[in-house]
């Protein structure tokens, strides 16, 4: 996990939906809608489109970022609406920095005009600007970003309603494309799948035959070739008839990283993943194990030596591009990837080129030409694909002479020439410093740095992303083909073969470590990586870095520096340095264009001695500082946006000037096991939106004050002193996952068990003079204005309220209806009930327990001769009832419910109850016998529901079967 990952928020919505209404609502967003939701999919549907102001509210903004999946309809008057564009614009920054999956439906519109904004598409847009931003330079500002958003959007791989025959099928299989992405279980496979479906099936057919033994398969083939992808696609489509299950990839590249590369396979991902003990974990059970990229053979020994520790049945899959590895591991079977056809490759390739099957026209020859350079290799068909789509003729010819000049064998150079074709420097300077440092880093953290160097990431890795240069990966996370890392790192160091410190990055240890020891880094740095490969912290001269002026990113890990920091550079914009040894930050040291600063398992006691002003910094990191009692000063970070101090155990207090940074989204102060109290002033943080205060055992209470915090929608407080969920969380506008008192999840699903806890008989803190607390249900559930609550106390006082609230979500109307004295309750319920086709929750801990099992409809609260909702309430059998005249056909339910005042030993024989139900309109009569706690089958109520018209006189009798 890269060091700024701190917390992957609780998704809130499954899918938002982005559509102009006028286009498509009534139609087909109101049937991919409906199909997305029988599906079981929580769509975040805006009907209203809530244009009443000239921003996006709080409240759509957490729908937008709270959802795994934004699906955008451009249709044909799309471009017209600003809120629309402003949706589009906060969805694709959600993907960019936070990985959120965007699906884009062209609805009777070509994405090739839409992605120039040819066609009057371009005057519209600049139209929507004009009419809707006032001011030249907001107008200017909003079309940029406009642009960007729908340039990047419309290149996406989608959904073209022309190629489908009917709607129907088009939705269909939208739903299956969502079900298959929500699905977190599957790891990344390739965008357009040519030729793969026939190699997994292959292997699958090998795999089912051997059923009655451990079966190891080898997939053996070519760096580019499809080891990985198809291994992927195995994995997806057979994971779930397996009991545990593994996907472990780029083994090769980790080895090579750090020499204890295996120990940390074994630990963190296999037995993170799988198992905490391999014969512990799998011994009897069913397994699927992928071991992805194999490079050695003590690399599979480590991992998965012994086979007999897996269950018959279970499945191991070892990729690697040497075949006496598999060989020499007796794998069962070998599957060697060959080379594409020339029919597959040129699908391949046209799909990456033209994002159709077929190469255009004018392009057929070329297209031909170029895809027999490539050789069949999926890597080069896609890299170069991607480059070539939407250029010149002029363009496609001076490829395809490169092409020829370059040996088959010369794969790189092949790769290249997308490398060379990208037509900014920034855009390069981001893929080498990916290729070098931030492989598997989180993309938003990268993005970060990135952005401080002046680089421009959003742009620029967008760019390198649709030139299949680059991939995001599962949780965000940048990936890249071994491939085109390798491509990479040859092109710094072919800069300069023999002198690494002539070379713009060192990332290799020997390389790092030389010239930091012999003193021979220059001007040309512009980033150095050096770990220690032992415990020993390795000892570098401060001074070995005075000619490295132009230093942007820099990580040491146990490194101890001597002398004068004044040498490091004031370029500096990223500092990562692990196991720092000093107890405060040098003052000569230069900290103004830091973006990102860590300093984690630090021996630091005070931050500094003395506040720096630090105006760029976005993230500081000092979790793990084992020593350090207090917080810095934060008034000269202005705009710091992550503040991450995990497990500093002797950390006591916050600075209260933590409460005017104006940009500061996360706190994460996990385990930090001497807090006991944050300052007021934090619950100012209007920006806030991630708050992590879990394992801080002192913290025993949360002010009121914390509703201050308007943008919070993650709240994770587990483990800590506080015992009880205050009205005030509850209250809080936006949030969306709660973590707190034994209470965890979405905020909807949270709710109801939180205030059924406070009407519990053992609390006394039901906050019956305000009812604000109720207002985020109310605001959730938009069908619900009025709300019944009846309680019980300690003392058998049974109060009941009725709360009514209008469209702005203010209470209207708030009523005590009745305090009755109930003397020996044998059985105790609490029940809300609410007037909306929403589940109903009866809560007692006995009589409750099977229905709350089973209704899950509608229903109808009958009144008559009692104050409240309940039908009678004297002794006796029956209770007589109207059915309400507004109940029509729709009416799903019936609630009864039966106070016994008996004493215990008279209880067991009125365990049998059965029901009588009179319709004195229609002269029927129905008996039903059931348990002491029932509910209606559907054939039941039925019969139920079709004698019970509208304004009929009904009376209900409790009849015991003895």
């Amino acid at each position: 996990m890269s060091s700024s990952s701190s917390f992957t928020s609780e998704y809130v919505y499954d899918v938002f939906l982005n559509f102009r209404g006028e286009d498509t609502r009534f139609s087909f967003v109101s049937h991919l809608h409906a199909a997305l939701s029988n599906a079981g999919v929580n769509t975040f549907l805006d009907d209203k489109k809530l244009e009443k102001g000239a921003e996006i509210g709080p409240e759509l903004l957490r729908a937008i970022q709270g959802s795994r999946i934004s699906i955008v309809v451009f249709s044909k008057t799309y471009i017209t609406s600003s809120w629309c564009l402003k949706e589009l614009e906060q969805i694709m920054k959600c993907r960019r920095n936070y990985g959120q999956v965007v699906l884009p439906i062209f609805y009777h519109v070509d994405p090739s005009v839409l992605r120039h904004q040819k066609d009057g598409y371009g005057k519209a847009l600049q139209a929507t600007a004009k009419r809707r931003q006032s001011g030249g330079e907001m107008r200017k500002y909003a079309l940029i970003n406009w642009k960007i958003a729908l340039t990047e959007a419309s290149n996406i791989s989608g959904w073209d309603t022309t190629k489908f025959g009917t709607e129907v099928e088009l939705i269909s299989r939208i739903v299956e494309d969502i079900l298959r992405k929500l699905d977190s279980g599957l790891s990344n496979i390739t965008e357009y799948p040519v030729g793969l479906d026939t190699r997994v099936q292959q292997v699958i057919r090998f795999i089912e035959n051997q059923s009655s033994k451990v079966c190891l398969i080898g997939i053996w083939g070519m760096g580019g070739s499809g080891k990985t992808t198809t291994s992927r696609a195995i994995y997806n489509q057979f994971h779930c008839k397996f009991v545990e299950h593994s996907f472990i990839e780029n083994i090769r590249e980790v080895c090579e990283k750090e020499n204890k590369g295996i120990i940390h396979l074994q630990q963190q991902q296999l037995l993170s993943n799988v198992l905490k003990t391999i014969e512990k974990r799998f011994m009897g059970k069913r397994a699927l194990i992928v071991l992805d990229d194999v490079s050695t053979f003590e690399q599979v020994e480590a991992l998965c030596g012994n086979r007999k520790c897996f269950c018959s049945g279970s499945v191991l899959i070892v990729t690697s591009r040497d075949v006496h590895i598999l060989k020499k591991l007796k794998v069962d079977y070998i599957y060697s990837i060959k080379e594409m056809d020339e029919i597959k490759s040129l699908e391949l390739f046209s799909w990456h080129a033209f994002r159709e099957p077929c190469p255009k026209g004018d392009f057929r020859e070329l297209s031909s030409s170029i895809v027999a350079y490539c050789r069949g290799l999926p890597l080069a068909l896609e890299v170069i694909g991607s480059y070539l789509r939407d250029r010149t003729t002029q363009e496609w010819i001076s490829v395809l002479s490169k092409l020829e000049r370059i040996p088959d064998d010369q794969v790189h150079e092949k790769l290249r020439i997308s490398y060379d074709g990208l037509k900014k420097d920034t855009e390069k300077d981001i893929f080498l410093d990916i290729c070098c440092f931030f492989i598997g880093k989180d993309r938003a953290y990268v993005s970060e740095i990135i952005d401080g160097c002046d680089l421009y990431a959003g742009i620029g890795i967008t760019v390198l992303i649709e030139r299949s240069l680059l991939k995001v990966e599962k949780n965000n996370k940048l990936g890249m083909h071994g491939l085109l890392r390798d491509m990479g790192r040859e092109i710094v160091r072919e800069r300069s073969i023999k002198l690494p410190g002539k070379r713009s990055r060192l990332w290799f240890h020997k390389d790092a470590h030389k010239v930091l020891t012999e003193n021979s880094g220059t001007e040309t740095v512009e980033g150095l990586v050096l770990k220690s490969q032992s415990t020993i912290n390795v000892c570098i001269k401060t001074e070995t870095f005075k000619e490295m002026k132009n230093l942007r990113l820099l990580r040491l890990d146990h490194v101890y520096l001597t002398g004068a920091f004044e040498y490091l550079s004031k370029e500096l914009r990223w500092f990562h340095w692990q196991g720092f040894t000093c107890e405060y930050i040098p003052d000569d040291f230069y900290l103004g264009n830091l973006v990102v600063f860590e300093l984690k398992h630090s021996n630091i006691k005070q931050v500094w001695n003395e506040t720096k002003l630090m105006d760029k910094l976005k993230i500081l990191n000092l979790s793990h500082s084992k020593h350090l009692t207090r917080t810095p000063d934060f008034s000269k970070l202005p705009n710091l946006e992550k503040l991450i101090m995990k497990n500093c155990p002797r950390l006591s207090e916050v600075h209260q000037s933590i409460g005017d940074l104006r940009n500061l989204f996360l706190i994460n102060l996990k385990d930090c096991t001497s807090l006991s109290n944050l300052p007021e002033k934090i619950n100012q943080l209007k920006s806030l939106t991630t708050l992590i205060l879990s394992g801080c055992s002192k913290i025993d209470r949360l002010e009121e004050s914390i509703l201050q915090m308007e943008s919070l929608t993650t709240l994770v407080i587990k483990d800590t002193g506080v015992k009880e969920v205050p009205y005030s969380v509850i209250r809080l506008k936006s949030i969306g996952y709660i973590s707190l008192c034994g209470y965890e999840g979405l905020s909807h699903d949270v709710f109801h068990s939180v205030i059924r806890s406070w009407m519990s008989p053992t609390m006394n803190t039901f906050p019956r003079n305000n009812w604000d607390f109720l207002t985020p249900i109310v605001r959730s559930l938009p069908q619900l204005r009025t709300i019944w609550i009846q309680c019980h106390s300690e003392n058998q006082l049974t109060q009941e309220f009725k709360i009514i609230f209008d469209d702005q979500y203010n209470y209207i109307n708030c009523t005590e209806l009745e305090v009755l004295q109930i003397p020996n309750l044998s059985l105790r319920s609490h029940l809300i009930g609410m007037s909306c086709p929403t589940v109903m929750d009866t809560l007692g801990n006995s009589i409750s327990q099977g229905l709350s099992n089973n209704v899950s409809s509608n229903f109808f609260l009958p009144g008559g001769n009692h104050a409240s909702f309940l039908a009678y309430t004297g002794e006796g059998p029956s209770a007589p009832f109207q059915v309400p005249k507004d109940v029509d056909c729709h009416m799903e339910g019936i609630v009864l419910r039966v106070v016994y005042s008996s004493t215990s030993e008279t209880m067991a024989a009125d365990c049998l109850t059965g029901v009588l139900i009179i319709n004195y309109t229609k002269c029927t009569i129905h008996i039903y016998k059931r348990d002491t706690v029932m509910s209606f089958n559907d054939e039941d109520w039925k019969n139920v529901a079709s004698n019970l018209g509208p304004g009929d006189n009904v009376k209900k009798l409790k009849h015991i079967f003895n």
